[in-house]
């Protein structure tokens, strides 16, 4: 009978070493609670949980979400329960298991940004911040921090200046040139990189001639956007050092793969989790049956192979 050989899966994404490069994306795993009955989240690399601001939003109303042509279109608004209400009834049912935690925050101000980040550096069980700079600048007009390289590397610096935590920056696609924008906030202090957030679309009724979403615009996610995740991820890990975290379209552990070779560190899984719930899990095994069938035994010895 034959054995399986010890595969080492450990990753180090700067300051946070994850037992695996499996994470799940903000949005799509709610607070780790809501997926634990079907999913052991002692085996996830991390926990990346639903986007916290300063205080509660409802979120947009509906319909806010749809199924697309290998995709999904959400509008949901960044619902959340708020970042006070996150520490004292969500977070203490993550303090249970073996997981790295790591708090998405958002805010419409520098302000909001900075206060956030201030909570969750105060809390216990907590691994790293990652800022998503894709939310409205209210003092800019409603302009994206991430869509131009100074705003997304000023919120870096004042979250950065504002936590001890590691800080993961999510790069929206929506913008001219990704790398650029990777380059400032890594020069600002960014520990580490995630991309890609949403790509900007929409749906319409033909028999209402009305937008499918309320919002009348969403973020597509799902397998429609892997070329674009892949292209982009590829774009900036030849422009930056620090460690990239590769978004978009994974479904299988083949789609994992590839941001991998590609010189992701890490993926987070997301869409996939709302088909299959135990998406995470599966994809962890396929990466070790790939190492396993490939006599690899380091994860690591995969990272970046890439052969332009």
């Amino acid at each position: 009978m034959k054995t399986k050989t010890l595969i080492n899966m450990a990753v180090n994404l700067g300051r946070i070493r994850l037992k695996n490069p499996v994470m799940t994306a903000s949005g799509t795993f709610g607070y780790g609670e809501e997926y634990a009955d079907y999913v052991d989240l002692n085996r996830i690399g991390a926990i990346v949980v639903k986007g916290l601001s300063l205080k509660p939003r409802f979120g947009n109303p509906p319909p806010r979400i749809m199924e697309t042509a290998g995709g999904m279109l959400n509008a949901i608004g960044l619902q959340n329960i708020g970042v006070d209400a996150f520490i004292d009834e969500k977070l203490h049912f993550l303090q249970k298991f073996d997981v790295k935690v790591i708090a998405n925050i958002y805010g419409e101000t520098y302000a909001e940004y900075i206060k956030v980040a201030k909570k969750l550096s105060m809390a216990k069980g907590v691994h790293a911040l990652e800022i998503n700079v894709s939310c409205p600048n209210v003092k800019k007009g409603g302009i994206s921090f991430g869509s131009d390289p100074k705003t997304a590397a000023q919120v870096t610096h004042k979250v950065k200046d504002a936590t001890g935590l590691p800080v993961i920056v999510k790069l929206t696609p929506n913008v001219t040139d990704i790398a650029a924008i990777a380059q400032a906030v890594e020069k600002a202090g960014a520990d580490a990189i995630s991309l890609i957030n949403t790509l900007a679309g929409m749906s319409v009724d033909l028999k209402k001639r009305m937008p499918h979403l309320k919002n009348i615009a969403g973020g597509l996610s799902g397998p429609a956007i892997k070329p674009v995740a892949l292209r982009m991820v590829w774009q900036v890990v030849k422009r930056v050092s620090v460690p990239v975290i590769g978004i978009g379209g994974i479904m299988t552990a083949e789609d994992a793969l590839e941001f991998l070779i590609l010189g992701a560190k890490a993926v987070q899984i997301g869409t996939a989790n709302f088909i299959n719930p135990h998406a995470t899990i599966d994809i962890l095994e396929g990466i070790k049956n790939y190492l396993q069938s490939n006599k690899i035994k380091d994860i690591n010895q995969i990272i970046g192979t890439f052969q332009p």
